[in-house]
């Protein structure tokens, strides 16, 4: 433009932005003004700023607020400045997060794999044990603790159904924890949680205390399987993750071996239980449960050895603990390979620092310490429920669709059938022994002695004068419209024993468990009852019970083939086919079951069902792990794992309805549920060449 004083300037951008100024010509200083510029008197000044000093001049726009120029600029150039200091922050900040995903899985390879990853393997196994051990205490210990402790059907039901709830709040609760206050701290809870609530409720002898011991017990363990898989996975190069962590599932196997076999050997013996005064009874069924602990114990002593995920300390920022962590699994594995030289080389790791972390350290040094503890887990929560709302971001919202529907179908289908195998033995042994039962119609029985059982009978319209039972068990009898009538019973013991419409007169009962519960609708005479045996008793013959083990212990058998040909296979041909032809074959296994007229046959098609389902229950629980990345993979893992005992829950419920009713509903739900989750599978990403993002 031209210049008012009519100076030659020209001005230049330079390739950095920046402005620089030219003129061809200029003054004799080399001022870009024009020498021919008329000259000012000195003494020249405006009557306006006469008497004013230079440096107490005024900008005349500050009276009405107007900003200055210059402060205008500066604000500009300060903004310009942020900005571009933030833009470098956020690409280097991609940048570290783009490369250490590559840069650990180096670290890993260079780690190698050895003695720290088969120490580490065998505690988490326990750990994992400890899960598979709770699995089945529930159902072994029912049968007595119902007679015990005087437990009603519907509160019978209310156990096993708080235990799964339970456990779902747990895996889902411990698996979002586990993202920010680490794997092993975490799994340290748990296993704590499980051991102090189930060694309490060993001595428990209200069925309310019982019920909440074994619920806060089901919310510490149901947290250890996505702890456990995310763990160990952390510790794993690519090329060994899908064989280990097959191998790993093992350990949920031997804990349901475990328990089968303790469960047999233990309760069926009564005289291995001991009383502490009158009112503290424990039985042997409580001898169980306190065998069950030490897998749990085991592995507790072993975590608190073990380190914490190097993976989790780098997403957290803490690089020195994360290296000194590396740098022992390293010198470990190369000590125990016999090249205890080998140098852990690694010495720049990349650790992206997140705004959260920086609020926890800045609060961390303000306020008392309850106001820091406040802040800080206020701020755990917070991250936590954040964490669970980014699972739906788009790049998690249709592969997490998948996972879920899977885990769902699977789980029903499982779980569902596992109730029904059981039950559905013991439906055809009540049938049987239904079929043998013995019905006496108007007998007179008159100054008779009762020294022998009676089991499996009906008396109706019966007649008993002047007769005695002593000494006996009476077990499954039914007396219906029957008289007795001075008549004597001492140290009688009954089960499943009921008095209807019967009239009772001039009798004694000494030292019986024969009670108000068992007489409906019975009208007495003149009858006595001394020393009686209130509440419910403990029959420790029961012939159903050992059948009952036998089943789970083969169950549980059955899927040692299943493991063992999807630990080899499933890094050779991929985690989606092992899933998607484990389910569909299962899913043809379904109708076997159609065939099972005994209960053979149901066991049969039982253990083959196991065997063949197992392989799609190890790729699932491979693939969960990986396709999250670190920040996010407890949390998801722990919701897929709650989504897993819903299903349980829904399914047993659903499954059980149809004892003794139908075979067909049952099937056909568990057919559809393996074939749809079957194909859906087939839609998610194969993972075996995947690094851990």
């Amino acid at each position: 433009m031209d210049d008012p004083y009519h100076n030659n300037v020209s001005q230049q951008v330079t390739e950095g932005g920046e402005y620089t100024y030219t003129q061809d010509g200029g003054g004799q200083d080399g001022y870009p003004y024009q020498a021919d510029y008329p000259a000012q008197d000195e003494d020249a000044r405006s009557d306006a700023t006469e008497g004013a000093d230079e440096d107490e001049q005024m900008y005349e726009g500050e009276y009405q607020g107007v900003p200055h120029p210059d402060e205008i600029k500066e604000a500009r150039r300060a903004a310009r400045m942020e900005a571009r200091r933030k833009a470098r922050q956020a690409a280097q900040q991609e940048d570290e997060e783009e490369n250490l995903p590559e840069q650990y899985e180096t670290i890993m390879e260079d780690c190698g794999h050895g003695r720290f990853q088969w120490m580490l393997f065998f505690v988490l196994g326990l750990a994992l044990m400890a899960d598979g051990v709770d699995g089945f205490v529930v159902g072994f210990v029912l049968p007595s603790a119902e007679k015990d402790m005087c437990i009603s059907n519907s509160d019978k039901g209310l156990l096993g159904l708080l235990v799964y709830v339970a456990m779902m709040v747990g895996a889902l609760v411990w698996g979002g924890l586990s993202d920010k206050m680490g794997r092993r701290k975490c799994l340290i809870y748990v296993l704590s949680i499980d051991l102090i609530f189930s060694f309490l409720s060993c001595f428990a002898q209200s069925y309310g205390f019982f019920l909440f011991f074994r619920f806060c017990s089901g919310f510490g363990i149901g947290g250890s399987i996505p702890i456990v898989y995310t763990y160990y996975t952390e510790f794993l190069q690519m090329d060994k993750r899908g064989e280990h962590l097959s191998w790993l599932c093992m350990f949920w196997m031997l804990g349901g071996l475990y328990a089968s076999f303790t469960a047999w050997g233990i309760i069926p013996h009564y005289g291995w239980g001991f009383a502490i005064g009158s009112e503290l009874q424990i039985h042997s069924w409580r001898l169980f449960i306190l065998v069950c602990l030490f897998p749990a114990l085991a592995a507790l002593v072993g975590v608190v050895f073990m380190p914490e995920s190097p993976r989790f300390l780098l997403e957290s920022a803490r690089h020195d603990e994360a290296w000194m962590i590396l740098r022992r699994v390293h010198d470990t594995n190369w000590k125990a390979k016999g090249e205890p030289e080998r140098v852990f080389t690694a010495t720049n790791i990349k650790t992206p620092q997140t705004e959260e972390d920086e609020f926890i350290e800045i609060q961390s040094d303000t306020g008392t310490a309850f106001q820091r503890w406040t802040v800080r887990h206020v701020t755990m929560l917070q991250q936590v429920m954040a964490n669970i709302m980014s699972l739906s971001a788009p790049e998690f919202r249709l592969q997490g669709l998948f996972l879920v529907i899977v885990w769902f179908c699977l789980a029903f289908s499982y779980h569902g059938l596992g109730v029904w195998f059981p039950d559905m033995i013991k439906y055809m042994q009540y049938e049987e022994y239904e079929s043998k039962v013995k019905v006496f119609h108007r007998e007179r029985v008159e100054r008779f002695h009762f020294n022998f059982s009676l089991v499996n009978q009906i008396h109706r319209e019966g007649e008993y004068i002047h007769d005695k039972f002593a000494n006996i068990e009476i077990k499954s009898v039914m007396f219906e419209d029957s008289l007795f009538e001075n008549c004597y019973f001492e140290d009688v013991r009954s089960t499943n024993t009921f008095f209807e419409n019967c009239t009772i007169k001039n009798t004694v009962f000494y030292n019986t468990d024969l009670w108000q519960e068992k007489f409906k609708d019975c009208r007495m005479e003149n009858t006595t009852f001394l020393h009686p045996k209130k509440g419910c008793h403990l029959n420790f013959q029961e012939e159903n019970d050992i059948v009952i083990y036998m089943v789970s212990f083969l169950g549980s058998l059955a899927v040692l083939p299943g493991n063992i040909i999807s630990a080899l296979f499933m890094d050779k041909i991929g985690r989606i086919r092992i899933i998607g032809g484990s389910m569909l074959a299962s899913s043809a296994c379904t109708f076997l079951l159609l065939l099972s007229f005994s209960q053979g046959a149901v066991i049969c098609w039982q253990c083959l069902f196991y065997g063949t389902s197992v392989a799609a229950w190890n790729g699932l629980e491979v693939i969960s792990v990986e396709l999250y990345p670190s920040s996010k993979r407890g949390t998801a893992f722990g919701i897929l794992n709650g989504i897993c005992k819903f299903a349980a829950i829904l399914a047993s419920s659903i499954f059980a309805a149809f004892i003794g009713i139908t075979k067909i509903v049952p099937i056909f739900l568990a057919f559809i549920a393996l074939v749809c989750g079957g194909l859906v599978a087939l839609k998610l990403p194969e993972t075996r060449e995947k690094i851990l993002s």
